[in-house]
């Protein structure tokens, strides 16, 4: 969708995919040079957190338009599911149900941070800066952060659903978009930046990681034994499959939703009428259906290398939709942003350390649940390529239960303010 009344200085589609191309490429150019003042900056912001970052300031700066631009669909309706099927391509399912406890335990009590942690930081709030949540009816803070919890939990869809569910203000909720953007971004960066501190943190936390070494030294062992040089033909296999399968996701998530919209509305709080909600479903259950065929043999041939390569267009063009100065406009609702991520933190924290998980299924599990599939993808691959599918597969449950928890948190907001 083209915007003929912005006032960015390219708005183009074609263009402005050019210059965030060009963004990527500089990026890894860059962060490849041996020069120790840049390796430096790359120490302290990662390529995966540039990534983000810097389409957010052209954004903010007026350069691009990525308000109005129809590349943020491309990316999450194209890129997405296809980088999810070629990532699945070579799913261990026996190695994932080994972790299935852990990893569980922790993405839940990620869940539960968020569930209880907007109802307090509300209440802090009210204590430290009362004026922030005020409000009635349509303008009253509860409905507006209680779609927020939507997308905390599930993600777009869920937030979308109690919107409507809810029925904020437009300005309320424009805010509290302003407040999710920013905080859970900001949140991932932190996460980005001590992923690469990972050892001293599983150390901390006295983590028994063997279950998560097992699995990437397994992998990188068959693809050191099996790697070969990719021909045009097995490129050309990837394209097909991932964007292939892709296609059958669409052909099949519209019917699907409008069938369940149909027969059984009340499944709406669970977000299964959402057609988003099963292209992704969809799209990872192909790919971990082509790992039981021949089709795995293309990881070989860097099937997961290609699926990184569409990760990261998928990540800038979420970059291209942050505007870093939308901060200064509602900076009071940013307190109990900020307040409900770190409460969030605590006890997801807490969990990991009390059960000695490793770092990796406390990143994982909380960007499953504020980030949904996309960011728990990133993360993941931060790690690992071969992790990548156990956020695949809780972000495809947080999306299930969204709905439902982000109205029992909002319920418990609305309790706290006495609204």
């Amino acid at each position: 969708m083209q915007d003929s009344s912005s006032h960015a200085l390219f708005t183009q589609d074609p263009i402005v995919f050019g210059i965030l191309m060009l963004v990527l490429g500089l990026v890894f150019y860059t962060s490849g040079l041996k020069n120790r003042l840049i390796q430096k900056v790359y120490t302290i912001f990662p390529p995966l957190l540039m990534c983000y970052f810097l389409p957010g300031i052209l954004n903010s700066a007026g350069v691009i338009d990525g308000e109005n631009s129809i590349l943020s669909t491309i990316g999450s309706r194209y890129f997405l599911p296809a980088c999810l099927i070629l990532f699945t391509l070579n799913l261990d399912l026996k190695e994932i149900w080994r972790m299935r406890k852990r990893a569980g335990l922790v993405f839940i009590a990620g869940t539960i941070g968020i569930i209880i942690g907007g109802p307090l930081a509300l209440w802090l709030t009210s204590v430290i800066a009362p004026e922030v949540v005020v409000g009635e009816g349509a303008d009253a803070v509860w409905r507006g952060f209680g779609s927020l919890a939507g997308s905390w939990i599930g993600g777009g869809a869920n937030q979308v659903a109690l919107k409507e569910i809810l029925e904020p203000s437009p300005a309320l909720f424009s805010a509290t978009i302003a407040v999710d953007v920013f905080v859970a971004y900001g949140w991932m960066a932190i996460l980005l930046y001590a992923i690469t501190k990972n050892t001293v943190i599983d150390r901390y936390l006295k983590a028994d990681a063997r279950d998560v070494q097992q699995l990437m030294a397994k992998m990188e062992r068959q693809s050191k034994e099996n790697s070969r040089i990719p021909e045009a033909k097995d490129l050309i296999l990837m394209v097909a499959i991932a964007f292939g399968g892709t296609g059958l996701a669409a052909l099949l998530s519209d019917p699907i939703a409008h069938w369940v919209q149909t027969n059984y509305p009340s499944l709406e709080k669970f977000s299964l009428t959402s057609p988003f909600f099963w292209l992704i479903l969809v799209a990872t259950l192909i790919g971990i259906s082509l790992s039981f065929t021949p089709a795995r043999k293309l990881e070989y041939a860097g099937a997961s290398k290609m699926g990184t390569t569409l990760l990261y267009m998928l990540i800038v063009t979420i970059g291209m939709q942050m505007d870093i100065l939308a901060i200064f406009a509602n900076p009071g609702l940013f307190l109990v942003g900020i307040l409900w991520i770190c409460i969030h933190a605590i006890i997801i924290f807490t969990v990991t350390k009390l059960t000695k998980a490793p770092f990796f299924y406390m990143v994982v599990g909380s960007m499953a649940n504020v980030g949904g599939v996309a960011s728990a993808s990133v993360t993941a691959a931060a790690f690992h390529p071969s992790l990548i599918s156990i956020g695949v597969v809780l972000s495809v449950f947080s999306y299930a239960i969204g709905t439902y928890a982000g109205w029992l948190c909002a319920m418990l907001m609305r309790m706290v303010l006495g609204g």
